[in-house]
């Protein structure tokens, strides 16, 4: 091999190395947050998945952008059993998230969620049509009805999904489905669930401000699933889940 030969190829694995190694705010047209995502050790229970993948491509037989991952390649694969552990009730959970980069983030702040999701005609057998993964903030809801109580899980329930076997459009939670706070501190409940708005109105009591912990997606405890989220939306960034890692995009 020539001198000159070698050294082009030198150079263009130099150029495909470097490439490999853009920052997510270069690669995917976001800012910051592509390092810190996982599963949330202390929020799973049994032994779930929540696994960066590539896929799902299809069902057999679907075509055109529904058969493909909305961003990339890619996907977050979530999988969670009903029945698997010893507890009560012994289904599993799991939270794939985000610990470091919203910490301190007002959820009054919050004007865009949302994700894509990969449905089957399976879960929605095992769970009816609204089985499906939330978006859970952890946050201090800062009422002041429960000066004492600095921690909540703040969920948005998807609304019903029956296009299976597929990925979805754009799930809108500003929009559709439910929200509500585990702790009971405000009338959003599991059991009375509100609107986006309805439910940030109720942390809005004139006190201090609600405050953002953590951002994730989520599943359980309650029904078998299994599929694949991607393009979770918060506010302006978009979180492409890629097998890779997470690359962040502006909406």
């Amino acid at each position: 091999m020539s001198r000159a030969k070698a050294l082009t190829i030198a150079a263009l694995s130099a150029l495909a190395a470097t490439a490999l190694q853009v920052p997510a705010s270069a690669a995917g047209g976001g800012t910051s947050g592509a390092d810190h995502w996982g599963v949330i050790t202390r929020n799973t229970i049994g032994s779930p998945v929540a696994a960066l993948r590539e896929g799902p491509y299809g069902s057999f037989g679907v075509t055109g952008a529904a058969a493909r991952p909305p961003f990339g390649t890619g996907s977050l694969g979530i999988e969670v059993a009903d029945d698997s552990t010893s507890l009560t009730p012994p289904s599993e959970k799991v939270d794939f998230g985000n610990e470091v980069d919203f910490y301190g983030d007002p959820v009054l702040g919050l004007t865009q969620v949302g994700f894509r999701v990969f449905q089957t005609g399976e879960n929605v057998t095992y769970g009816g049509d609204r089985n499906l993964p939330n978006i859970k903030f952890e946050i201090n809801p800062n009422v002041a009805a429960h000066p004492g109580d600095t921690y909540s899980t703040l969920v948005w329930v998807p609304g019903p999904v029956t296009t299976t076997n597929r990925w979805s459009g754009y799930l809108d939670a500003t929009t559709t489905g439910t929200w509500y706070l585990t702790g009971g501190e405000t009338a959003c409940t599991q059991a009375a669930p509100c609107t986006f708005a309805q439910v940030k109105a109720s942390l809005n009591d004139g006190g201090a401000a609600p405050l953002i912990y953590t951002a994730a997606v989520g599943k359980g405890r309650d029904y078998l699933w299994a599929g694949a989220v991607d393009g979770l939306r918060i506010n302006r960034n978009v979180y492409d889940f890629e097998a890779g890692g997470v690359r962040v995009r502006r909406a």
